[in-house]
């Protein structure tokens, strides 16, 4: 069962929507540079893993605020209510739910700007087949990126809620918690990709540092 949940975070991690983008053609000094085609990935899960942390600590903050006032008769609200907020009970359940997919959207939009990207595939030249570059482009990258937003912020809710589902209607003992599979898998993968392109930045310095290339480069 473990196995099969870290093979679903790593797929959907790995997902994305290339969205096809063309260059027209453009003058460049005596020449013609040809246009050319290229796909702009857009990852399913854009939020990372701080929807379910920021939605995690929320939750905890009535916990937090009886360890601030003790367990007198003034904070008898705060018991029921850190009551009803143990993991496995249905309050629980139903807002942190709530609020990881609040958090995917809030997030996604501070980190992207589709006006911005539209702008600048206007000034490069570049175009989305069938798109009228500006408010059209802008409006259609708005669209992909709210419909990946929705299935990602699901994917990290159903990740995050089996274990406690699992627990609490099966008795089924797990010891770590969707949100911390989603972090050791999600920084782990972001770790692989960064010792990568380190190989590759670094074969392509030790490429470009032989003799016969830097002949040719001189010429």
């Amino acid at each position: 069962g473990i196995l099969l949940l870290i093979y679903a975070v790593v797929y959907f991690e790995s997902a994305q929507r290339k969205v096809p983008v063309h260059y027209a053609k453009r003058q460049f000094g005596s020449g013609m540079m040809p246009g050319q085609s290229i796909h702009m990935p857009f990852k399913l899960n854009m939020a990372g893993v701080i929807p379910p942390i920021f939605a995690s600590s929320i939750i905890l903050f009535p916990s937090t605020l009886l360890g601030w006032f003790g367990s007198n008769s003034t904070s008898s609200v705060l018991h029921k209510v850190a009551a009803m907020l143990q993991h496995g009970q249905p309050l629980y359940i139903v807002l942190f739910a709530t609020t990881i997919i609040f958090f995917c959207y809030f997030y996604t939009a501070l980190v992207f700007s589709p006006k911005e990207m539209a702008e600048n595939l206007k000034k490069s030249g570049a175009f989305v087949p069938g798109i009228r570059p500006g408010e059209q482009t802008s409006r259609y990258l708005e669209k992909v990126v709210l419909r990946l937003t929705l299935f990602g912020a699901l994917y990290i809710t159903i990740i995050c809620l089996i274990p406690e589902i699992l627990t609490t209607a099966w008795n089924v003992t797990i010891n770590f918690g969707g949100t911390s599979l989603l972090i050791l898998v999600v920084v782990t993968m972001d770790f692989r990709t960064q010792i990568n392109s380190y190989i590759m930045s670094s074969q392509y310095e030790d490429l470009m540092s032989r003799p016969d290339m830097k002949s040719l480069s001189r010429k």
